[in-house]
């Protein structure tokens, strides 16, 4: 639990801030909030730990801490297990000694005290003392030097070897050494080496009070800084490596035989200095600071890139203790100080202080109760980075929060903006003021286009920025500033985007066209904006907004008069309607139609083919014919019909036309319709071959055959009308069409009908038409010749009453005589008729009479059965009586196929063989339920009498049984 006086120091506790924030954020779009954290930066708590005495020295490395009392004892204790420690008196070894100086490696595991005589008399003592053991052992080769200072080695890695470490005397010497504990854990020290290696008095007493080596990055080679009250000392060079072991002597050999060179001196009474490393994550040391009376020196230390350089640190400063608020007050030099990244703490014999090494300005201020003794010592762990204070009583630790808060506010007034962004902590509002410092620095200093390029990351007003480079006419600043705001809006805001889109277009349009206009669009200057305008285009959100103001940027543009550059955004944007536009408008037809060609969209062709074969109908055609089917030629019509003004057009339309029919034979009617308009306007030889390539067969033709008709009539096209009248079936038309073209054409349309009759009412049209011109009855003669479906007697009527008979004997003599042939033929024709069918009939009731010897039942109707069979049929009667057939026992009935000879059978003549009762069973279902009707004679019948004799039973059924 915390006393009541650790509390009312606490309360004292005095923090200072660097500075309140006082700028108002009016620039930025992020609301107004708290930028500073209220927590002190350093904090101290007290340890619960009472010492038996006075405290005089202490160290801590490691979290392992060792305090020297005035009552001769040592006080160990791991800050990891604060319960285990120990105290360990070295008073009687030395009864007249004096403790001067306690040094604890960095791993905490080697602890070298410094013990010199009270009286003067003695010698010095270096002591050594392993953290594991209890038992003090004097380093032998140390008498008669006084060790000021030790500088370990920070790369060992052993605990019980302190590797290579340089210690430092009064009189100035440098040494180099190696101690190790025994083996036998009794931790005595053994030093495998002792020897000076350097002296900086030169004769006279110059005590060392700091030494600090470390490597150089990965390579060989190492510095060294060794402070004396007044001078700061760098050395550098190569360490001399044997069997493994590591040397630092090496590095001083170029400096014994130079003049004493390559130090800083401050003046200072003091007779101590203090010597601090601040070292990063990586244990690199980055900063150093040498405490003096005039103030702290520090610099920044560059160990990876100063290889091979002179010297490791740079941006040297001194930092001024800070003034007592009492004038008439002086204070003193600090006694001790700890060096952080950004703060340099010092300890005074009461109070500790903390100054920014940034501003240099006092930012914490702490005073230690009287109570609790004098301040002894404030010293940092170099390996855990803790901060301790100790007093003559009580031990402090310090407690570092957030020591970067306001780093990034001290680089901004510095104007080292970009380590004032990176120690912000990415907060937008930090981040936004820097930005807006950054760019109105810029911006005064007359750097426009850097300034743009920071203002589109601030928060400022959109309007605001633009404005301040409109005043200043700096567009291309403006641009710049337009376009990395474009590139961080959020897709969701459109209109904005939008106007910025819109904005830039304008701005590259105008300073382009300012080029053309002075005559450098072959310049440099112009490429490259040209360049950079194309690249603008191609953004994805610039092609995206494109979509939505591409009307916008089309007429923005086409003002501007730069139709290059709309051709190559159509492009980008495949607007190709556009771009065939553009190209139609500058009158590159053949660009266009070449565009047209390589994009393959038939919907494209459709729209501007009239413009194109107005202007080049044969290109154009030749790129249609090259499309193929991809064009439909139905919806060509309308370009083809408006550009019907010459006969090249009209040549070029009829070459594609026919290149469509023949090649994917086109059925459109529309399309044939068409072409025989044309044909029938410009080429009426063509119109007929193209009519009889379509052939004869109204069903069959593609083309509207009523049309053609009526064309052909008004462009009195005669010989296309006696076509189409025939094709139509109107012959009459047709001849008489014919006729007047000529009569071999007139002879050709008669002999086209299918019916006969047809034909010669046709050749009789002609035979008028020839007799009635000429009365040429030799000519009429041949006539008859060449058309026999005429008689003389059809043509006589067309002759004059003066011609005589005379003129026609042979033939009319001769059309007798083809009458009487007739005549006697058909004779002939109905004498056979007659026999067959008298034949026929006998033979069909002969079949009757054999089948079924109805003797009995014709007897009631008849007489005597002569006057039924004639003479040919008792003929027939005779000659089956001669007739026989034979019966095999493997024979069987045809109905129920059992052997024939088992029952009475009937056989008939054609060979089927049935069962009486079989065949019996089989007829009267048909006389009793069939509907009677005609003979049924069929093919198949006539081979099988046995069959047709059912159907004759049918018949007599129906005649005789009445």
């Amino acid at each position: 639990m915390t006393s009541i006086l650790d509390q009312h120091e606490q309360a004292s506790q005095i923090y200072h801030r660097n500075k309140p924030v006082t700028e108002p954020m009016t620039s930025s779009g992020f609301i107004n909030m708290q930028m500073d954290d209220n927590n002190p930066i350093f904090s101290k708590q007290k340890m619960n730990f009472n010492p038996s005495d006075v405290i005089t020295h202490v160290t801590v490395a490691s979290d392992f801490l060792v305090l020297a009392m005035a009552n001769g004892k040592l006080f160990r204790m791991d800050l990891k297990n604060p319960d285990q420690h120990e105290e360990i008196e070295y008073s009687k070894f030395y009864p007249n000694g004096k403790l001067t100086g306690i040094f604890l490696d960095p791993l905490g595991f080697h602890l070298l005290l410094v013990i010199t005589d009270r009286n003067k008399d003695g010698y010095p003592e270096l002591v050594y003392l392993h953290r594991r053991s209890g038992k003090l052992k004097s380093v032998s080769k140390s008498r008669n030097y006084e060790v000021t200072e030790v500088g370990w080695n920070y790369e060992n890695t052993s605990e019980s070897n302190t590797g290579p470490i340089l210690l430092g005397t009064s009189q100035g010497h440098i040494l180099e050494t190696e101690l190790e504990a025994d083996s036998d854990k009794m931790f005595t020290a053994n030093q495998h080496y002792w020897r000076q290696i350097f002296d900086l008095g030169r004769g006279t007493d110059m005590p060392i009070t700091g030494i600090q080596f470390h490597r150089i990055g990965k390579s060989n080679k190492f510095f060294i800084f060794i402070t004396t009250s007044t001078r700061l000392y760098q050395f550098m060079g190569p360490a001399l490596v044997t069997d493994g072991k590591l040397s630092l002597q090496s590095i001083f050999y170029p400096y014994l035989t130079t003049p004493e060179t390559g130090f800083l001196e401050i003046p200072s009474t003091l007779k101590y200095s203090r010597l601090q490393f601040y070292f990063d994550k990586t244990d690199v040391p980055k900063i150093f600071a040498w405490l003096t009376e005039p103030g702290v020196f520090f610099g920044q230390l560059d160990t990876m890139s100063q290889q091979n350089s002179n010297s490791v640190f740079t941006h040297g400063d001194l930092i001024n203790y800070p003034a007592v608020s009492d004038p008439t007050q002086v204070e003193k030099a600090p006694i001790s100080f700890v060096l952080t990244e950004f703060h340099v703490l010092l300890m005074y014999s009461n109070k500790v202080k903390a100054v920014s090494l940034l501003n240099k300005e006092l930012v914490f201020e702490e005073t230690f109760s009287e109570v609790h003794g004098q301040l002894k010592s404030l010293i940092k762990d170099p390996k855990r980075k803790t901060i301790w204070a100790v007093t003559e009583k009580a031990v402090f630790r310090f407690k570092v929060m957030r020591e970067d808060r306001n780093v990034w506010r001290i680089y901004c007034e510095r104007e080292q903006f970009e380590l004032a962004k990176e120690y912000c902590q990415h907060n937008p509002a930090f981040t936004d003021i820097i930005n807006v410092k950054q760019a109105e620095l810029l911006f005064t200093k007359g750097q426009y286009q850097e300034s743009a390029s920071i203002y589109a990351e601030t928060q400022n007003s959109f309007e605001t920025v633009c404005l301040k480079f409109l005043e200043k006419d700096e567009l291309h600043a403006l641009k710049v500033y337009l376009f990395k705001r474009f590139e961080a809006i959020d897709d969701d805001n459109k209109t904005l985007i939008s106007m910025i889109v819109i904005w830039m277009t304008e701005l590259y349009l105008s300073r382009l066209g300012f080029l053309r206009r002075t005559g450098n669009e072959n310049s440099e200057t112009y490429h490259q904006i040209q360049s950079d305008f194309e690249v603008f285009l191609l953004h994805p959100k610039v092609m995206k907004c494109m979509q939505h103001i591409k009307s916008v940027i089309y007429d923005l543009m086409s003002s501007h008069g730069d139709q290059q550059n709309l051709i190559k955004l159509t492009l980008m944007n495949e607007d190709y309607e556009n771009v065939i536009e553009q190209h139609i408008y500058k009158k590159t037809y053949l660009e266009a139609l070449n565009m047209l060609q390589n994009l393959k969209k038939p919907e494209l062709f459709y729209q501007f083919v009239p413009t194109l074969i107005e202007e080049i109908p044969k290109q154009t055609v030749n790129t249609m014919i090259a499309q193929g089917a991809r064009l439909n030629p139905s919806k060509l019509l309308p370009a083809f019909l408006s550009c019907q003004s010459d006969e090249l057009h009209v040549t070029e339309i009829i070459r594609y036309l026919e290149f469509m029919l023949q090649n994917f034979n086109m059925k459109d009617k529309a399309i044939h319709n068409y072409l025989l308009t044309l044909y029938a306007e410009y080429d009426n030889k063509t119109l007929m071959k193209y009519l009889e390539r379509q052939g004869m067969d109204v069903l069959m033709v593609n083309y509207d055959v009523h049309y053609a008709l009526r064309l052909c009539r008004e462009k009195e096209l005669t010989e296309a009308c006696v076509k189409l009248s025939a094709l139509l079936g109107l012959w009459e038309a047709a001849v008489e069409l014919a006729l007047r073209v000529g009569l071999s054409l007139a002879k050709e349309v008669a002999g086209m009908p299918d019916e006969s009759e047809q034909q010669r009412q046709m050749w009789l049209t002609i035979a008028e038409h020839v007799i009635t011109k000429n009365q040429d009855i030799k000519e009429a003669m041949n006539f008859l010749q060449e058309c026999p479906l005429i008689k003389i007697e059809d043509i006589l009527p067309f002759f004059s009453d003066v011609v005589t008979i005379d003129h026609f004997r042979e033939p009319i003599c001769q059309s007798l005589e083809e009458y009487n042939n007739q005549i006697k033929e058909l004779k002939t024709e109905m004498e056979e008729a007659t026999a067959s069918a008298e034949y026929v009939s006998s033979i069909l009731l002969l079949i009757l009479f054999q089948a079924f010897q109805f003797s009995f039942i014709l007897s009631r109707k008849f007489c005597n059965l002569s006057d039924l069979i004639p003479g040919i049929v008792r003929d027939e009667i005779q000659s089956f009586r001669n007739r026989s057939a034979l019966v095999s026992v493997t024979d069987t009935c045809y109905l129920c196929d059992i052997a024939l000879l088992l029952r009475p059978f009937y056989l008939f003549p054609c060979g089927h063989k049935f069962h009486a009762d079989c065949l019996l069973t089989e007829i009267l279902p048909t006389l009793c339920k069939m509907p009677f009707c005609s003979i049924e004679l069929t093919l198949t019948y006539m081979d099988q009498p046995c069959f047709l004799l059912i159907s004759l039973i049918r018949y007599l059924k129906k005649v005789i049984f009445i």
